[in-house]
């Protein structure tokens, strides 16, 4: 090969080199710190979980197991509780107003509760899994396992639109538990100890959260006890991060 040939070949290589760095950028975890940790019922297979007013609210899953529950943060006492009867499996939970909403795994089937003492007020139909929940002060937000997000009329339930969740343009699907977090969407991925940060307004994933450690220190080895469950007091910027049948729930301090 000529010189002339050979740095044509050198500048293309490295042209493909630029092109292919700035189109998929590395990975980039933001940081986070340990705060506290807290007791966490271990037989609790957490499906849903958000703070409000000083305490936890957690739904747990699996037939025949499932509840609704009000947990004190720092002890882990289970204030108040209401059984979901089987044949259905609980999984995300949030608040709006008075009430709880409820979703179950694949009988296409909510429920609304009573927020004060979990009686049962209402149910509702939708298409797919139900998997987790959160809400923006606007819309209730909906996960169902795969890459999208579904955002629903709180009164009505009704959906109103949905978003496809990517990362550098590839979808990001198993998205489980929802919290909304300083504008943003937080979600447990299934089976992953990311916690994707999700713009809102169009899905794509802002940044990571690796919890891995996390895991290593609630001491879990079954390979079902995957992180599930994030809790966020708006008040204190506090997060708050579990999982399923882990005996610790964490406070975590979040960089921005």
């Amino acid at each position: 090969m000529n010189p002339a040939a050979f740095r044509d070949l050198l500048r293309s290589v490295l042209l493909s080199v630029l092109v292919l760095a700035f189109a998929a950028p590395a990975r980039a975890d933001t940081p986070w710190k340990l705060v506290a940790a807290y007791p966490h019922d271990p037989a609790a297979f957490t499906e849903g979980l958000f703070y409000l007013d000083g305490v936890l609210y957690e739904s747990t899953g699996l037939e025949g197991q499932s509840e609704i529950r009000k947990v004190a943060l720092k002890t882990g006492e289970i204030l108040q509780r209401r059984v979901i009867d089987p044949p259905y499996f609980g999984e995300g939970i949030v608040n709006w107003g008075e009430r709880i909403v409820s979703l179950t795994w694949r009988h296409r089937l909510g429920f609304v509760w009573k927020l004060s003492d979990f009686t049962p007020l209402s149910d509702f139909r939708y298409e797919g899994e139900g998997w987790g929940l959160t809400q923006d002060g606007h819309s209730l937000i909906m996960s169902d396992g795969s890459a999208q997000l579904r955002f629903l009329d709180p009164d009505t339930l009704a959906e109103q639109r949905r978003i496809t969740v990517t990362w550098n343009g590839r979808a990001v699907d198993r998205l489980n538990e929802l919290e909304w977090v300083r504008g943003e969407v937080w979600a447990n991925i299934w089976y992953d100890t990311h916690i994707a940060r999700i713009d809102p307004a169009t899905g794509a994933v802002i940044d990571w959260i690796d919890v891995a450690p996390l895991l290593k220190q609630a001491g879990v080895s079954d390979s079902e006890a995957v992180a599930n469950g994030i809790a966020y007091d708006a008040k204190s910027d506090r997060v708050f991060v579990t999982g399923k049948n882990w005996p610790r729930l964490f406070e975590i301090k979040v960089g921005k």
